[in-house]
């Protein structure tokens, strides 16, 4: 038996009705259809230059894309629930169309949102909030049946850089995660993926703690997506800003791998893809 397989750990997905295999890491591309995200070079807000993206981590071997139409960087603007709708649905659907294998995740934290997404042929949710900024989200994905990436924040992304308070960082999330899982688990979501949520209320202390600890998330038996592709805590180690991240990103996803991560989010999907290539080499 591998070593990381002591846990019966669940490792597939049904989104859309295709079974994924996590066994093997995935990689999520991003793609911010949002003029404000925090790394400027994935701002793709029109429905072209979106489809282009798109097509471009595809090439490059990416599992899942991810569309945000809210950025959720810290400090970043509140937009209305119908801007969102407005600048998402348009490029779902042009990317169904182009790619219909393609398998969709939809950044929100807004059930209304998701359920509109899903309905426009998008395949999943991933929501920052855990479904606290939503009281129905969890209801929501009970009744569409979609694979729910659960990520843990504290706050909103107005106010999270203040809430990056804990006793125990590790514990606190942990618990978290248990407590909003048996939630989803009672109203009989099968499909979830855990995301740390690293950079999201928590400081460059708290998320290299998490990130020592990524393994012991292995214990809840259930997939875990990192994040932390080019934010603040690469490169207020490595020096410079986002533009000079993508070497600490591929170090971080790296250890990640080790720990169990199955599935990467990041802006540079070849990079990614040649990480994890990297990593099963050396498995077993």
């Amino acid at each position: 038996m591998a070593k990381d397989t002591f846990f019966q750990k669940k490792i597939t997905l049904n989104a859309g009705g295709k079974l994924i295999d996590l066994s093997t890491p995935k990689v999520m591309g991003i793609i911010n259809i949002t003029p404000d995200s925090f790394y400027p070079e994935s701002r793709k807000p029109s429905i072209n230059s979106a489809i282009m993206q798109a097509g471009q981590m595809l090439a490059d071997g990416a599992d899942f894309l991810d569309i945000g139409a809210y950025s959720s960087r810290p400090g970043a603007d509140d937009i209305s629930l119908q801007e969102e709708i407005d600048r998402l649905l348009p490029v779902v659907e042009s990317l169904v169309s182009h790619y219909p294998e393609a398998i969709l995740s939809i950044d929100t934290f807004r059930s209304s949102v998701a359920e509109a997404a899903i309905k426009a042929g998008a395949h999943m949710i991933n929501d920052i909030s855990g479904g606290q900024l939503d009281e129905v989200m969890f209801s929501t994905i009970a009744r569409l049946q979609v694979p729910y990436i659960m990520m843990h924040m504290k706050g909103t992304p107005q106010n999270m850089a203040q809430q990056a308070n804990y006793t125990n960082v590790y514990n606190e999330v942990f618990d978290y995660f248990i407590d909003r899982y048996y939630q989803l688990k009672t109203l009989g979501v099968h499909d979830v993926i855990l995301d740390p949520g690293f950079g999201f209320a928590k400081t460059n202390e708290h998320n290299y703690t998490l990130m020592a600890r990524l393994h012991e998330f292995n214990m809840l038996e259930l997939p875990l997506l990192v994040g932390v592709s080019r934010k603040r805590m690469v490169y207020a180690v490595t020096g410079g800003a986002a533009d000079d991240a993508l070497n600490g990103t591929t170090a971080l996803n790296t250890i990640a791998l080790t720990k169990g991560a199955n599935i990467l989010r990041v802006h540079d999907v070849k990079e990614a893809v040649e990480a994890i290539k990297i990593y099963l080499m050396c498995k077993y």
